[in-house]
């Protein structure tokens, strides 16, 4: 499978490491808003193909996957344009800046029959289905409660502080906390308790939601860009607990018996990155002629994304594309 990938930022460079550690994936083509920067991250990663525009990225025949890693401000306008030219899609979270956009284009893959997925890589991870198993085998009993936290110290960023960027905690980081709780339970949000502290920008900076869901199951997370977080991720059930050693890329899931006692440590398959596993669900998924990924569907997306917006809401953080 070769990719495009659509950037040159930090995560761009995360994929390109990636996909150079894959046998059955290549990282073929970058494109830049400027020739030179292409160039640069061409020649630094091995890639093909350099291309001084996103347009000529997606105009490439040999592009089997277009890999969107620009900030997700900028998401909305270069997916329309390669899912318009019939290219699948792989797009960082957050999927868009808001519900809408993601419903509009969301529904213009639909229409267009091109694959489309988020990377939002811990969706794809080996954790997942480990968690779900010792769930789902009774090891912990009935869930009850689950809390999250996920926070990094990130000073004046501009993608975090400007409204134009999408800027905050919740898009860059709280997507991870809401998404550790929908990865264990399906059941729907049916009351929502949050407060958040805010930049002089507008931005949330650190927030905490609790969540309500209707099979009686209790979440508190937390996401911060203003502080370093434990990043932990705790399942408590009636017999016992799981704890997740880091819900952005988890490597150790400890279990816990009644009265908190030790049971056991299962640790993760040794990785490249973590994101191989989102670049080997969309290759398996464009095999079997799928719309969408199976660990990632878009109605799981477009949960997550009016969650969101309902968030930004209460909170008072407006972006521009709102």
């Amino acid at each position: 499978m070769r990719v495009g990938i659509i950037g040159t930022g930090w995560i761009a460079e995360k994929a390109a490491i990636t996909l150079n550690g894959l046998s059955d994936c290549e990282a073929y083509a970058v494109g830049s808003r400027t020739q030179e920067k292409a160039d640069a991250f061409a020649a630094e990663w091995n890639i093909a193909k350099a291309y001084g525009s996103y347009s000529e990225l997606i105009a490439d025949p040999n592009v089997d996957l277009v890999y969107v890693g620009t900030p997700h401000s900028h998401h909305f306008d270069v997916t329309r344009e390669a899912l318009l030219a019939g290219k699948p899609c792989l797009v960082e979270k957050a999927f868009m800046a808001n519900a809408r956009q993601a419903k509009e284009i969301i529904d213009l893959a639909h229409e267009r029959n091109v694959f489309l997925a988020e990377a939002i890589w811990t969706r794809y991870q080996p954790a997942v289905g480990i968690v779900n198993k010792l769930i789902a085998d009774g090891r912990i009993g009935i869930p009850r409660l689950v809390t999250a936290m996920l926070g990094y110290s990130m000073g004046d960023k501009p993608r975090i502080m400007r409204p134009d960027l999408c800027g905050g905690a919740l898009l860059d980081l709280g997507v991870y906390a809401l998404n550790f709780v929908r990865m264990f339970t399906s059941a729907d949000v049916i009351r929502i308790e949050t407060q958040c502290v805010k930049s002089g920008t507008g931005m949330d900076l650190t927030n905490a939601i609790s969540l309500l869901l209707s099979n009686g199951m209790l979440a508190n997370v937390q996401s911060s860009a203003a502080c370093v977080g434990d990043n932990i991720g705790v399942i408590a059930g009636t017999e016992g607990n799981l704890i997740i050693d880091n819900i952005n890329n988890p490597q150790t899931i400890t279990v816990n018996g009644p009265d908190r006692t030790y049971v056991e440590t299962i640790h993760v398959p040794e990785q490249i990155t973590g994101y191989e596993y989102q670049f080997m669900a969309c290759r398996q998924a464009l095999a079997d002629g799928l719309a969408e990924p199976r660990e990632m569907p878009h109605a799981e997306t477009l949960y997550i994304m009016q969650l969101m917006d309902d968030l930004r809401q209460r909170w008072g953080v407006c972006y521009p594309m709102d």
